[in-house]
């Protein structure tokens, strides 16, 4: 094998260059000499010789002594060599770097463009692809190709040969070809981008090739982080928040230097919006520059939101296509140590109008079923497979869950005899379900949406700095799987806060909102306001809240007294009073107020209520999670309700 294949070897060799313009000494475009040959949309030059044939056409060759010229979108312009020229061909020798360059026939003053064309460098290949093939390559690692990786064009799912080649009879809808990276392997990463994917450039009917290479790894263990939405736009609170979050992944990773550390996205990485608004200007590489300037040696996979979807067009594959140019495919798949991992796209556009209205509904489309079918195929059922989508598949309805996504029925039936973890965003809440909830009907199926980024949005930090929180009352922050072989432990690590910050709780004797809270908001709102007046009257109730984010029905809540008594835990559905005296407060008590409030606190189930005899008992409160964590506070009462308290800085 090693003798067959030549190792990819990039270079710059010194060649003739130009400053490009746009009259060169009097030169002009001119039609009075006549070159005609195909020029694909990009071509693939053997890395050894660094020369590719031009087939001619009509007869019309370029003379030996024409200049074959190069022109890159920064205006240098490179002399490649012509080596030879017949009636039917000529030779181009290519001493310039991988990209794309605009190409010229020069001949004495005149010039000619002949169009634009993408030159990559690969290794000779002794392999000549079959009849009707028109994606093919090569999935190397240490210049030995690797047999059996799984590699698909959004439809076609084939895999590599004993000698690592593939061929694809793509249709090339998607204009693209990824590989689902093989467990115990890496990519190469641009940034925090894994290189995983490759974008197609020639015609439906033309031969494209790919080739991917890959790094032998250990992932007997690792960590898997899950961020969820961040809504970044350019505004000052944004980047400020953001930095806090960046630089609490990087402590994560600093800490944890000897072990593999990965992380996904769940989508909603940008804000459509603000693509297109002037005095904010933000989009997807606008975000691509800062999560790369934020963290440093993390590969993160990417989920497609809502958002990252644009607006402006008029069909679900249009409004994906800048996303799928600069960041990822809408779905896909790969491996890490003993987990299958599966992307998704369950937002589906097909009813933009080109407007801000967005007209989206969620689904997973009949297309990626079937390729998730043929990619599952390749999979053994004892494989655990995690899922990622942006929106969720269950979502909260009062104490109990109700299936959101209008075709869950149906994907389901795919995944059915895996065992299955659906990672979700787009709620912007923290919720967890298992199999033991009635809504599963029996099926080894789990859901963890997992919060945001952003918490309730930015605004937060805003209204309140120092506190940031979901309208759940959850903290702004993002998931953390601990991954032994198939074995996994989860957690959500708040940002800014160590691991032990699992729940808050208030002594409710303390927590009351009324409107003096609020002595600046027009009379017209207080309706609107009323209902946190309702919930959370002026009592002695000698009640205390505790909200556990993360909860779910395998859990354990327990509250005892000062003298190790247990106490009665009533599961509730309740406001966060912190989201409301941090976010609700300052947005009603506005003079200047128009319109009720957006993105304020949401009842959640997640809450657990105690009542005591009197308002000075202390209490202990200890939560234990389904992975074996054991999360314990000492509640001294009364405890005061203050804001300060609950600042991350």
């Amino acid at each position: 094998m090693s003798g067959r294949y030549l190792k990819l070897i990039f270079f710059s060799v010194a060649a003739l260059v130009i400053a490009a313009c746009s009259s060169e000494g009097g030169q002009s475009l001119s039609d009075s000499f006549e070159v005609s040959f195909t020029l694909p949309s990009s071509i693939d030059v053997p890395s050894d010789t660094r020369e590719y044939v031009f087939k001619v056409t009509d007869g019309k060759a370029p003379l030996i002594s024409d200049v074959f010229m190069l022109t890159s979108g920064d205006g240098v312009s490179v002399v490649c060599p012509i080596l030879n020229v017949s009636s039917t061909e000529f030779t181009v020798r290519f001493d310039v770097e991988e990209g794309t360059y605009e190409v010229f026939i020069k001949r004495g003053n005149q010039k000619k463009s002949k169009g634009k064309v993408l030159i990559n460098f690969v290794e000779r290949l002794d392999f000549t692809p079959d009849p009707g093939t028109t994606v093919y390559g090569i999935v190397t690692c240490d210049g030995e190709g690797v047999p059996g990786v799984v590699v698909s064009d959004g439809s076609e799912v084939t895999v590599t040969d004993e000698d690592g080649l593939y061929q694809l009879k793509s249709q090339k809808k998607w204009n693209y070809v990824f590989i689902s990276v093989p467990s115990g392997y890496e990519v190469p990463a641009d940034g925090v981008f894994p290189k995983f994917y490759s974008l197609l450039h020639n015609g439906k009917d033309e031969l494209d090739r790919a080739d991917f290479s890959l790094e032998k790894v250990d992932q007997s263990s690792y960590s898997m982080l899950f961020f969820g939405d961040m809504h970044l736009a350019n505004r000052s609170t944004d980047h400020l928040q953001f930095q806090d979050f960046t630089d609490d992944v990087n402590d994560y990773l600093a800490a944890n230097g000897g072990k593999k550390v990965y992380a996904a996205t769940l989508g909603d990485m940008t804000w459509d919006y603000y693509w297109y608004n002037v005095n904010m200007s933000y989009d997807i590489d606008d975000y691509i520059q800062e999560i790369n300037n934020g963290i440093k040696g993390l590969q993160i996979f990417h989920t497609m939101g809502n958002h990252d979807n644009d607006y402006m067009t008029l069909n679900d594959f249009d409004a994906a296509t800048k996303y799928v140019s600069k960041i990822a495919p809408t779905f896909y798949s790969f491996n890490i140590g003993g987990i299958h991992y599966v992307v998704l796209d369950d937002i589906n556009c097909s009813r933009y109008d080109g407007t801000v209205s967005r007209d989206y509904y969620t689904d997973v489309t009949a297309e990626q079923l079937s390729w998730l079918a043929k990619d599952l195929a390749h999979v053994d059922p004892s494989t655990p497979v995690t899922v990622l989508a942006h929106a969720q598949i269950f979502s909260t309805s009062g104490m109990s869950y109700k299936l959101a996504l209008s075709n869950a029925e149906e994907l389901m039936g795919v995944l059915s005899g895996y065992k299955v973890h659906f990672v979700t965003g787009h709620t912007h809440r923290v919720y967890s379900i298992v199999p033991q909830d009635a809504v599963t009907s029996g099926r080894d199926i789990h859901e963890h949406n997992s919060g945001a980024v952003c918490a309730t949005w930015w605004y937060t930090g805003d209204a309140t700095p120092g506190i940031h929180i979901s309208q759940d009352g959850a903290p702004g922050g993002y998931a953390v799987w601990d991954i032994n072989g198939t074995d996994m432990k989860w957690r959500f690590k708040a940002t800014r806060w160590p691991d032990s910050y699992q729940f808050r709780a208030y002594d409710l004797n303390n927590v009351s909102f009324t409107l003096d809270d609020v002595p600046n908001m027009p009379d017209d709102f207080a309706k609107d306001f009323r209902k946190y007046m309702d919930a959370y009257p002026v009592n002695s109730d000698n009640e205390v809240l505790i909200n556990v984010w993360n909860w779910n029905s395998l859990w354990e809540v327990t509250v005892t007294d000062e003298d190790g008594k247990p106490l009665d835990v009533e599961r509730v559905l309740a406001y966060d009073p912190l989201h409301i005296k941090a976010l609700a407060v300052p947005k009603f008590n506005n003079s200047s107020l128009t319109s009720t409030p957006g993105f304020m606190a949401s009842q959640t189930a997640h809450m657990f209520k105690v009542r005591l005899d009197d308002p000075d008992t202390d209490i202990t409160i200890t939560v234990k999670d389904d992975c074996d964590n054991t999360w314990s506070e000492v509640m001294e009462r009364p405890k005061d309700f203050s804001v300060q308290e609950y600042k991350y800085r």
